[in-house]
């Protein structure tokens, strides 16, 4: 009876209750109290006091998209994804394909690039600063070169070194996946177009990208995601999204408009927005993937 109410495989669904409940009490119930939230005129009020909460219907939603401050974080973010999606694919493929061939030290090759990724974002963003703060090593190095203003409160380059920053921490878990790619390609697909005349560069092209694509495919919405919850890097780098609103992004506006001025329905309509596209753009870049 029991393997009834269960399926076929009651141990397995009995294995798994523990992390189903984790997901549906960390994530869904959370994303579906905020899409309640988002048509509710909804605010804090003191523990214990009851409140109500009209329904507004899209107004939240009306708000958040004649925000000049939304608009400006999400062209702060695409600025970081056309940057930084781009480089971490192309580097981590071509940096686990050196790896891939090298026979000495691979192992601590493979930890180095790995460390920054595991490494705590505020110890990484200090060093980060020392290195492009006015006085920094960077500054010091190129001279009469420097930008002025500095690289973290100039308005054109705030965000892009943001983007570079967060490529170099991510890259090496990317290199992981790129790498367990890597050991399924048959070797006689290399042999077989050595056969044929390839050179390296053209059993790159041919051989080693296709063989690599779902990789490819999960590493650019795994990217994608990164990029749309940016809020550590410049929540700490430039001091809040600066300067001027130039390294916001949505995230970090969302914790602004929803934690310190008191406005968690904008923020939750922020939020839908921002999943909701998140969707959209994973699932048309997996069909391209998948179509090529």
């Amino acid at each position: 009876m029991i393997a009834k109410v269960l399926g076929r495989h009651p141990v397995g669904l009995i294995l798994s209750a523990p992390y189903a409940v984790y997901l549906a009490v960390i994530f869904a119930y959370p994303l579906g109290f905020a899409v309640w939230m988002s048509f509710h005129d909804y605010f804090f009020a003191a523990p214990g006091a009851i409140v109500d909460h009209p329904f507004i219907g899209l107004d939240n939603y009306r708000a958040v998209l004649g925000d000049p401050g939304v608009h400006q974080a999400f062209r702060n973010i695409v600025v970081f994804l056309v940057i930084n999606v781009p480089l971490t694919t192309g580097l981590a493929l071509l940096l686990a394909v050196t790896l891939n061939r090298v026979v000495h030290a691979r192992t601590f090759l493979r930890v180095a690039f790995y460390v920054p990724y595991v490494t705590a974002s505020v110890a990484v963003v200090g060093v980060w600063m020392f290195l492009f703060n006015s006085g920094g090593l960077v500054n010091s190095a190129l001279g009469p070169l420097a930008p002025d203003p500095s690289w973290l409160i100039n308005e054109h380059l705030a965000m892009p070194v943001i983007a570079v920053f967060v490529t170099w921490k991510q890259l090496g878990f990317f290199i992981l996946l790129y790498l367990a790619a890597l050991q399924n390609v048959p070797t006689e697909l290399y042999e077989s177009a050595s056969v044929d005349g390839a050179n390296a560069w053209h059993r790159f092209w041919s051989v080693t990208v296709p063989a690599v694509r779902p990789a490819t495919a999960l590493v650019v919405i795994l990217a994608l995601i990164t990029g749309a919850n940016l809020f550590t890097e410049p929540y700490l780098l430039t001091g809040g999204g600066g300067p001027n609103g130039a390294s916001a992004s949505p995230v970090l506006v969302m914790y602004q408009r929803g934690i310190q001025q008191g406005e968690p329905d904008f923020a939750a309509a922020l939020g839908v927005l921002l999943v909701l596209g998140v969707l959209i753009v994973a699932y048309l870049n997996r069909r391209l993937i998948e179509r090529d």
